[in-house]
């Protein structure tokens, strides 16, 4: 973050000056962390629950900081404040100004399922020619995207940025600030429905990132969801997907192994084949989002082969563990119907008897209990054998699987104590729920045995 002095960025966001210090200082970045404090940087003091930021304002300037946003004067502050009446507001008003002074291609991605996926399959195909900034972390948020817009330095030639929202109303302040030149959809879902009350809902909230983007701006959306392959936009349009329908499709998929597949990608008379190190059918639609990308911004075939190719997967998102006695498909970041059917389908396609460890899935309004239910009926239709569930609302997933060996228990302990009688050696195990339930916990108890 460069070009903004301290002076300039109190006017900005229209903060009164205060303290002592170099106003005509650049910025050389912005934190809400103090521990992350760099030399030039400016530190945002955060009055949150537990911490307030505004204890460590003196300790950011010793680490060098620039200047220090802040809610309240600090007596004997030995550096300059900015002094606002909030510093979250004013952060966005700052990434949205300097963002303006940017002029590299900007991607926003989102969706119900599979941003984080996505935002890292597209940053390793356009690495591959490009030095590319990307959204770190779950920095996805009203907090976490001016902290990456801030990140983008002049060497960055692209961005890829992740936009996570729960609300109306939230899509509109995140793009003012990203203005995105292109946008990623991955899938429009049943997620956060207490506030967006259904798929319809959550649409309409996702595509107001549209009216921050250029005319001559591309979208890419998924051609096998309903709502989005019929969207209309004043951008371009490119759908990718499995379908005739698709411009950007995937043939020939097959599973190589647990953490690798491999399918032809299509787009008019080009076709690319790929492999792809990761597991889930959902990977396929990472690839596509990834090579329909790629082609836009002009990189070739191998460039965009090597870049599917360097996929990691992010923390437990699909992460498979081979512990030699079982299987373990550990997925435990977040969940919704979408999801989770996601992750039946592909674990289905494992060897082994198919178990499912699954937890709550919040945020689902009114009719969470059915969508729960539905959960159930779901797996049992498709294969699995043993399903295990924790938490209030997953009693409703049990009682719709009583085809099968279906229980339910009453915390992840209980659980976890059930688990050396009920999994075999050879299983194969989904474990995913809602990130509050903590069902990392199940997984690593899982690991444990033998």
């Amino acid at each position: 973050m460069k070009g903004i002095s301290v002076k300039q960025a109190a006017e900005i966001v229209g903060g009164r000056l205060s303290g002592s210090g170099d106003a005509g200082r650049e910025l050389m970045g912005l934190v809400i962390d103090s521990r992350n404090v760099q030399t030039g940087f400016a530190f945002a003091a955060m009055a949150g629950e537990r911490v307030d930021g505004h204890d460590y304002v003196n300790k950011a300037f010793e680490l060098g900081a620039s200047c220090c946003m802040v809610e309240r004067d600090i007596p004997n502050a030995p550096g300059c404040l900015i002094v606002v009446d909030s510093t979250a507001k004013a952060m966005a008003r700052l990434a949205e100004a300097y963002r303006k002074t940017l002029n590299i291609p900007v991607i926003g991605i989102t969706g119900s399922v599979g941003k984080t996926t996505a935002k890292e399959m597209i940053s390793a195909v356009l690495s591959q020619r490009f030095k590319v900034l990307k959204t770190d972390k779950n920095f996805n948020n009203e907090l976490g995207v001016p902290l990456t817009i801030f990140r983008i330095e002049p060497e960055h030639e692209a961005a890829v940025i992740e936009m996570g929202i729960s609300d109306f109303g939230e899509m509109s302040r995140l793009a003012r600030m990203v203005r995105p030149t292109d946008a990623v959809y991955t899938l429009i879902g049943n997620a956060h429905l207490d506030r967006l009350h259904d798929r319809p809902g959550v649409f309409k909230a996702k595509t107001e990132m549209l009216e921050y983007m250029p005319n001559d701006g591309t979208v890419f959306l998924n051609a096998d969801d309903d709502l989005l392959s019929v969207s209309d936009c004043r951008q371009n349009r490119v759908l990718y997907g499995l379908g005739e329908n698709a411009e950007v499709r995937a043939e020939n998929v097959k599973y190589e192994s647990a953490v690798m597949q491999s399918c032809d990608i299509i787009s008019g008379l080009r076709r690319i084949h790929i492999s792809i190190p990761a597991y889930g059918r959902h990977m396929v639609y990472a690839a596509l989002e990834g090579a329909a990308v790629g082609m836009k911004f002009g990189l070739s075939d191998d460039e965009i082969i090597r870049g599917i190719a360097s996929y990691e997967t992010v923390g437990r998102r699909a992460n498979v563990i081979d512990t030699g006695y079982i299987t373990i498909i550990d997925d435990c970041y977040n969940a919704n119907p979408d999801s989770v059917k996601c992750a039946i389908d592909s674990m289905c396609a494992s060897e082994g008897r198919k178990v499912c460890v699954l937890g709550d899935m919040l945020e689902m309004g009114t009719a969470r209990a059915e969508r729960h239910a539905y959960i159930g009926r779901y797996a049992v239709s498709h294969g699995v054998e043993l399903m295990l569930c924790v938490g209030e609302m997953s009693e409703n997933t049990v009682c719709a699987a009583q085809s099968i060996t279906a229980l339910h228990f009453d915390s992840n302990e209980q659980l976890i104590a059930a688990l050396p009688k009920l999994i075999k050696k050879g299983d194969t195990v989904l474990v995913k729920a809602s990130h509050s339930m903590k069902l990392e916990e199940i997984s690593e108890a899982l690991k444990l045995l033998k």
